[in-house]
């Protein structure tokens, strides 16, 4: 038998059990002490990775895994590009900065930071879309929390601008201000 089908069958058993016997939920803030007679609850072991229900989306494995995964990102990626304005925006500005990056006189460790700066951006950007978009699928009512974390994705957005910012002028002033001396 495979992990998959014990695992389905133990959640079915496990299903069946909570069915059969219904327990009654005690509040945890009774200070009665009325249920003395009843014996207490069978210790569980914690849950291993066979003790799982089965998922029919993890299911995938190996090269097929990764290709799906692969699909998937690159849908997401353009979803952005078509619906997400400040991510067109920051790609563009990686469009124009990443060629910058590779025709700049710098040395290799100094290039590679220009450029994950740019990356860095686009990453936060894309992690601060999803969490717009789940908080926007729970409701799309105002609440204070729901602002609270919108707001946290679009200040970690500033920082990732922040951070690409003082990256390019720390590297790049230096080679600003010797090529403008050599133009005087």
């Amino acid at each position: 038998m495979t992990r998959r089908a014990v695992a389905q069958e133990r959640a079915e058993a496990n299903a069946r059990t909570a069915s059969s016997a219904p327990a009654r939920e005690r509040d945890p803030f009774d200070d009665e002490l009325d249920d003395i007679d009843e014996a207490p609850a069978p210790a569980t072991e914690p849950l291993g990775p066979d003790d799982l229900p089965f998922n029919p989306y993890k299911g995938n494995r190996g090269f097929t895994r990764a290709w799906h995964a692969m699909k998937n990102s690159l849908y997401g990626f353009r979803v952005a590009i078509r619906e997400e304005s400040a991510f067109r925006q920051e790609l563009t500005l990686a469009a124009i900065l990443l060629p910058c990056s590779l025709f700049a006189p710098v040395a290799p460790v100094e290039r590679a930071a220009l450029i994950a700066s740019v990356l860095l951006v686009l990453i936060v950007e894309l992690l601060n879309s999803s969490v717009e978009a789940a908080i926007d699928r729970i409701s799309l009512e105002r609440h204070e929390l729901s602002k609270r974390a919108k707001d946290f994705g679009s200040a970690a957005v500033m920082v990732a601008l922040g951070v690409c910012v003082i990256t390019w002028g720390l590297i790049l002033w230096p080679l600003a201000s010797a090529w403008l001396a050599r133009i005087s």
